[in-house]
């Protein structure tokens, strides 16, 4: 099994990094690697975190790490990171936004 980031988790992780950065340039590199660290240990238990509730038919499930969420799919062979947001975001207007 792997870890596939989509483009939009990458774009998430650059934020994040630059958002810290403002405060703590070192930490936030540390922080960053932590969050992509958190995402490889899901090929562990891909199943381990729940779907995200009302929204199970779409397949994505929600992983915390401090504030943040990761949002994931998985596949047969493949863990997706799909997003991963602040814990304050509205994540249903990003994730869902036709829903």
């Amino acid at each position: 099994m792997r870890v596939i980031f989509a483009p939009t988790a990458k774009l998430d992780l650059l934020r994040i990094g630059e958002h810290i950065k403002q405060d703590n340039p070192a930490r936030a590199v540390t922080f960053v690697e932590e969050l992509i660290d958190r995402c490889y240990a899901l090929i562990d238990m891909p199943r381990r975190y729940p779907l995200v509730p009302r929204y199970e038919h779409w397949g994505i499930r929600r992983c915390v790490h401090g504030d943040y969420l990761i949002f994931y799919r998985v596949r047969n062979e493949a863990v997706d990171i799909v997003h991963v947001l602040h814990g304050a975001t509205d994540y249903e207007s990003v994730l869902f936004p036709d829903a």
